[in-house]
Order: C-alpha cells, then sequence, then structure tokens
C-alpha cells in the first residue's frame, strides 16, 4: 500500500538535499550510493546508468530504502522504503534535469555509451525527522 509525502518531505527532497540508496547486493548484504533525487507526483526518481552495482541490484530485487537529509541539518532527513521499478525511457532526461537542479548546468560525465535508466520509487513506508 502506497504512503503519501507529506508537506516537509516534499520540501526536503525538492531542496538540493542528496539521497542516500540502499539496494541488496546478490550476497544479502548492503549496497548505498548517494544520488541526486526528485519527487514525480508522490514516487521518488533517481537516475543511474545500466550495469552498475545498484542497476543490478535493483534488477534481482526491487526492495530499497533511500534517505534524505538536509544538508543544513542532517537531524532532519526523511526515509522511503518501498519497491523500485526501471525503466530507459526519460533516463538522458531525468539526469539533465537533476544536474541542472544540483549544479546548475547539464549533466557531462556519462561515457558515450552510457544508457540511462530511471529509477522510479513508489513510497510504501515513510519515516524521519522532516517537520
Amino acid at each position: 500500500m502506497a504512503s503519501t509525502l507529506s508537506d516537509a518531505a516534499r520540501a526536503l527532497i525538492d531542496g538540493d538535499n542528496y539521497a542516500t540508496l540502499a539496494t541488496l547486493n546478490p550476497d544479502g548484504s548492503p549496497q548505498t550510493s548517494v544520488l541526486w533525487v526528485k519527487v514525480d507526483g508522490g514516487d521518488l526518481l533517481l537516475s543511474t546508468t545500466r550495469g552498475r552495482q545498484k542497476e543490478k541490484n535493483l534488477s534481482r530485487d526491487p526492495r530499497v530504502s533511500v534517505t534524505i537529509y538536509d544538508r543544513t541539518n542532517p537531524y532532519r532527513y526523511v526515509e522511503v522504503r518501498g519497491d523500485a521499478r526501471l525503466s530507459e525511457e526519460g533516463g538522458r532526461e531525468l539526469i539533465d534535469e537533476l544536474s541542472q537542479k544540483y549544479t546548475g548546468g547539464p549533466y557531462t560525465n556519462d561515457a558515450p555509451d552510457a544508457v540511462r535508466v530511471v529509477v522510479r520509487i513508489t513510497p510504501e513506508r515513510i519515516t524521519g525527522r522532516a517537520t
């Protein structure tokens, strides 16, 4: 059952605050990555490329936890748990939009053959201290 992001959680995510994505490796151990994030409707959107460990993990096991914390007060945060869905559609556009949000310019760090993937997470459980 989907959970709804509060206005405070949305404001935190809409800011230039970073997200930490936790996925599960094949042996069950955690793998974390710091990423850019945005809200789309009630979902979180993140970006990665095909072949990265997080993409491999999500393709095998979609369960995730994402924590977004306030850069000026890390005790103010929101954690979102849910299942991730992957899609190549809109991948290039998303990384460019996120780069604009976080750096003020286009994203130029991909290899020429990189395939961008949208990671869409519908919140199932939301916790934290974003008030």
